[in-house]
């Protein structure tokens, strides 16, 4: 054999074989869950998080880099690697209700489906390269199983009225296996459980007595489910238990759709909703919070062990993050830690508005309030002779005194703002381009957009933007990365690790940490 052709054919024997592209997406989403948690809880973690903390690319300083840190706008980043102000879901009010879309089975739960997201998402980029790939998309709340999947149809299902199920956006029917799972009536056989502290109370630090948890009520362990089997299967979503079951759910129909094991792409998205039901009632400070995060790493763990065991390490990609962070109880954080704190609210000024106006012209002009934007059809205020801007201008002037408002924006001084107003940054994320408003508010730590009770997230500020971000796969190197980076960015980092190409353009970049820019898999 000549020379030549034996140097070449002993090259090609010894060159690395590329490695096949996953056979399966997973996608985990803790809804509020803060990057800080990792090393808060660090020490007691020794299941799913542990295994996420030591063996992914964990970024601790990730961000939900935009206003209205809420949960729809939160998932509708995650797998489209753009801005709310480009996927169209701006707040949870704005994000997935759709009457024309009923609940299959449920006479009491809103209609929903992806009719307001614009654009596309991961999985689309799968099928345009494969159009053999299925998606799997489980969570408590409809929002959470539904956004990171975008308009696509799919196997997507969350939990209303005491079972899982789907909208007739996708379904006419629940297929058996969904039907099956059901009719175990795994929630109701929970009522009664107690709920106590999963490990030695030595093992917390939080004060158990804080009388402004749970607005007031049931604020000490042990807590109980109702011994009713109907209402507790209701109350589900607010005790661990909830987690347990949708990871439980997801299992049972990642095995029943054989996602992995074939020789497509498949995506499974498992968002899990109790971290933000228990921070919300007992706040980020408390002893539940804690006893909720040990359990969802053991829950995790065996989510792990299962998901393995189906598919090898090796041919999974898994991204992890959460939808936003969360403030402390205002009440907490005035009393305990003796910082300024409270609630705010410009609901009185869309009232007020409202009044003013139907009064005048005897039109409703939309005004309405919610999580820091105050909004409005203001093509109708100029159809009828309304200067907006001198409008917008007095409303602003309003409310800039109000204890805790840092800063107030109307779409003129918005526009005005330097880039490196980062405040004025993460509100432009958020406002679609022709969407009407009158003034956007800023908050000073501390302060939460709240009429009621609970704790809150939902402003600029950096306990509510505060995610992790992290990828553990083959070929990901591991390691705890301080940079910041955002939600926006896992979409176009597993693109490019999958060898996908996005079919449009991103406001998210692939982050070199994961995947080595120019050379996806």
């Amino acid at each position: 054999m000549p020379a030549v052709l034996l140097s070449l054919l002993v090259a090609s024997l010894s060159a690395p074989v590329p490695a096949p592209r996953p056979s399966l997406v997973v996608l985990i989403v803790v809804d509020q869950f803060p990057g800080s948690y990792f090393e808060r809880f660090g020490s007691q973690l020794t299941g799913g998080l542990d295994r996420i903390r030591k063996n992914s690319a964990l970024f601790v300083n990730g961000l939900q880099d935009h206003a209205m840190t809420e949960t729809a706008p939160g998932h509708s980043t995650m797998l489209s690697g753009r801005d709310p102000a480009h996927t169209g879901i701006i707040s949870n009010s704005k994000g997935v209700s759709d009457p024309t879309a009923p609940v299959i089975g449920s006479r009491s739960a809103p209609g929903a489906s992806p009719r307001r997201f614009l654009g596309t998402t991961l999985y689309d980029w799968l099928l345009a390269a494969d159009t053999g790939g299925r998606v799997l998309a489980v969570s408590r709340k409809d929002r959470g199983a539904i956004l990171p999947v975008g308009r696509a149809l799919g196997d997507i299902y969350w939990y209303a009225d005491s079972l899982f199920t789907t909208s007739s956006y996708y379904a006419t029917a629940l297929p058996s296996w969904v039907v099956e799972y059901n009719n175990r009536r795994g929630p109701q056989k929970l009522a009664g459980t107690v709920w106590n502290l999963l490990l030695p109370a030595s093992a917390y630090p939080e004060r158990d007595t804080v009388d402004v948890e749970n607005n007031g009520a049931d604020f000490t362990f042990p807590h109980r489910m109702s011994n009713n089997p109907d209402t507790a299967a209701i109350r589900m979503t607010n005790y661990p238990w909830m987690d347990s079951l949708t990871i439980d759910f997801a299992l049972t129909g990642m095995k029943t759709l054989s996602l992995g094991t074939g020789s497509h792409t498949d995506l499974l998205v498992v968002s899990l909703s109790t971290t933000d039901a228990v921070g919300h009632a007992y706040g980020p400070d408390s002893r539940e919070l804690h006893d909720q995060v040990v359990r969802l790493d053991r829950w995790l763990g065996v989510f792990f062990d299962q998901l393995y065991a189906q598919v090898p390490a090796e041919r999974v990609v898994v991204a992890f993050t959460s939808d936003h962070g969360v403030q402390s109880l205002p009440e907490f954080t005035a009393a305990t830690l003796h910082k300024p704190a409270g609630r705010v609210w410009f609901g009185d000024e869309a009232r007020g508005a409202t009044t003013d106006f139907t009064d005048r012209f005897h039109t409703d002009f939309g005004f309405d309030f919610e999580t820091g934007l105050l909004g409005a059809d203001v093509s109708l205020l100029r159809s009828h002779g309304v200067n907006v801007d001198s409008l917008a201008a007095a409303m602003a002037a309003d409310v800039r005194d109000r204890r805790g408002v840092a800063k107030v924006y109307t779409p003129r001084s918005l526009a005005a703002a330097p880039a490196t107003d980062i405040d004025a940054m993460r509100w432009r994320k958020t406002i679609p381009a022709g969407f009407g408003w009158l003034i956007a508010g800023v908050l000073k730590p501390g302060f939460v957009w709240a009429a009621g009770s609970g704790a809150q997230h939902g402003t600029t500020n950096p306990a509510d933007v505060s995610v992790p971000v992290a990828f553990m796969g083959a070929g990901i190197k591991s390691g705890v990365f301080q940079r910041a980076v955002r939600t926006v960015d896992i979409a176009p980092t597993l693109a490019a690790y999958l060898g996908v190409r996005p079919s449009e353009k991103l406001d998210g970049v692939v982050l070199p940490e994961v995947v080595r820019v120019g050379k996806p898999k």
